[in-house]
């Protein structure tokens, strides 16, 4: 057994992230600054976006982009249940009804095959999520969305870096909303960012994202800049600040080999647990893609064990390895249980996988002895508990 407690996830922060934060605090812009600017053209041009706007975090993306579609009470968007919280929230915050379709059992995306069934004539706007990094089958999503008139907003939450058929997502023509959380491939601390290819659009979450104020803050202040500003909308105090940008500006050159580190610890999971099965590990898509793997998510097969998923989790972290829960389906939580129910074996694969899915490490500074040790508990809990 590992002696010391292994993480199911930690940041990448060196020397050269430290030193600009130090940087930023000296030079006087501890807010949104001149960094966040370079931040937003650096990250603009990796994913290879027409526009970008820096957020602090990818919830306020995601309620600065719902917000501009204007919706209207009895409105739905359509969704997965595979997501963290704030997908859903925003949708129910902006007025809206979220509608969830079902996952695909492998690859636990939305399962683009089925939306059409769930399109009806309130329905604005598609949301799918690129689940751990591995991107939507966006093709039949596209198509849809060209029939029925329909915005496509892409939680990228985990997808800086994925590529569907050779293009980043985030070059698409829809919104896409990335996050810097620090668990996520690259960190900001806290923050996000909207990528989008329609210039009215990037302008609007650009208002809101700061009280509808007509300069931004640095520009005002700066030598060249005048104080004067107008308030052009009411808007939300949701702006970066060069503190984040300052940690992104480093990491964002990190971001291929990140993934590469990932990947490879990903694919001696998946050869080490081959032969496992207890546990069904995460498919590879039909479809030309570049997994970012930002989590690895198998499914612990419980009718074969003696244990449940969080007892299983439990036993994992005796034997010192940690773990993460993405994501208990969004209609297994209280609020969305009582509020919105959904009927009983209406999303089956959702229901399946939410009950056995946890994230075991991964993360650019573990080893190949790290790897091995997660390997071998994991193989013990399962040995221990095998009916």
């Amino acid at each position: 057994m590992r002696s010391e407690f292994l993480p199911f996830s930690r940041p990448t922060i060196e020397d050269d992230e430290i030193n600009e934060v130090v940087d930023s605090l000296k030079s006087g812009w501890i807010t949104t600054g001149p960094k966040v600017k370079r931040f937003e053209e650096a990250f603009r041009a990796y994913v290879g976006a027409s526009y970008a706007v820096p957020l602090s975090s990818a919830t306020a993306g995601l309620h600065l982009t719902l917000l501009a579609l204007k919706l209207a009470e009895g409105d739905e968007i359509i969704t997965t249940p595979m997501t963290f919280a704030s997908t859903v929230s925003m949708i129910v915050l902006c007025g809206a009804k979220p509608v969830l379709v079902d996952i695909e059992p492998g690859t636990l995306n939305i399962d683009a095959a089925k939306i059409r069934a769930k399109i009806t004539p309130r329905t604005k706007a598609i949301i799918p999520v690129h689940f751990a990094g591995l991107a939507c089958d966006m093709d039949p999503i596209f198509a849809l969305a060209r029939e029925f008139g329909l915005t496509v907003i892409e939680d990228a939450a985990h997808a800086a870096g994925t590529e569907y058929k050779g293009r980043k997502i985030g070059t698409f023509d829809s919104v896409s909303i990335f996050s810097f959380h620090p668990n996520k491939n690259i960190t900001t601390g806290e923050g996000g960012m909207v990528c989008t290819p329609d210039e009215a659009l990037a302008e609007e979450i650009s208002l809101l994202k700061f009280h509808g104020m007509s300069r931004e803050a640095w520009k005002r202040f700066a030598a060249s800049g005048t104080p004067n500003y107008d308030i052009l909308l009411p808007g939300f105090k949701y702006n970066m600040m060069d503190i984040q940008a300052a940690i992104g500006l480093h990491q964002l050159p990190k971001l291929d080999g990140f993934i590469e580190k990932r990947r490879a610890i990903a694919e001696y999971y998946n050869g080490a647990f081959a032969d496992v099965a207890e546990l069904a590990l995460p498919a590879a898509a039909p479809y030309a893609q570049r997994h970012a793997w930002h989590l690895y998510t198998p499914l612990v097969r419980v009718e074969k064990l003696t244990i449940d998923r969080d007892t299983f989790m439990a036993e994992l972290k005796h034997l010192n390895i940690g773990t993460g829960l993405h994501y208990k389906a969004i209609h297994h939580h209280a609020w969305y249980r009582e509020n919105m129910p959904v009927p009983a074996g209406s999303l089956p694969n959702a229901d399946y996988a939410s009950d056995r899915i946890l994230s075991l490490p991964l993360f650019p500074t573990m080893t190949m002895d790290d790897a091995r040790d997660v390997v071998e508990a994991v193989k013990t809990v399962i040995a221990r508990s095998r009916k």
